[in-house]
Order: C-alpha cells, then structure tokens, then sequence
C-alpha cells in the first residue's frame, strides 16, 4: 500500500499523481505499486512541488510496518529513534509583535 499526501502544490502534480494512484480525497492518494514506480513518482513529486509539501508513506518490513518520506516545509520532522521512524514538530511560530499589548 502506498499513500501520499500534498498540500499546497501545482494542479499539474496532481493531475501527475492521479495517473498512477487514485485520488480519495483532494491531495490524498493511494495505490498499490511497486518499489521501482514508487521511487519514479517520487521524483516526480520532488520535481514538481515548488512551494508545497508533500508525504509519502507505504508498507514495508519493519518495526512499524510501514515508512515515510517528507519533502517541503512542513512542521512535522521526520526523526529516527532506536531504529524507529517517529515524528517530532517543530514548535508553533510567534508572530505577536512584543511590544503591542
């Protein structure tokens, strides 16, 4: 199983996208594909992001059962921790002005 998810990327990826998985709802796809096609969507994911980001997540032999891939700026940071792929976040940005009451 292979799902990615985007947010805020070219309709030109996601119409790229829709070609090889299924679109279920508006930037989530999934699909059931090899590990070969899975690295080419990738590259078509990095080449055509521009400002998004994107998550591509799907099952492989592992603790978890599964592995990501993070590309873009997102909060979320993809972090290893006793062979374990975990997800820690970056704190929320401040963009009060100091001096204003």
């Amino acid at each position: 199983m292979l799902v990615i998810v985007t947010e805020n990327v070219p309709h030109r990826l996601r119409g790229r996208l829709a070609v090889w998985l299924i679109e279920i709802r508006a930037g989530v796809y999934v699909g059931d594909l090899s590990a070969k096609v899975r690295e080419m969507i990738w590259q078509q994911v990095e080449v055509g992001l521009e400002d998004g980001n994107a998550i591509m997540a799907w099952s492989t032999n592992t603790e978890s059962g599964f592995d990501f891939l993070t590309l873009g700026e997102n909060r979320r940071l993809p972090v290893e921790l006793d062979g374990l792929k975990l997800v820690s976040f970056y704190p929320i940005e401040d963009n009060k002005d100091e001096n204003a009451l």
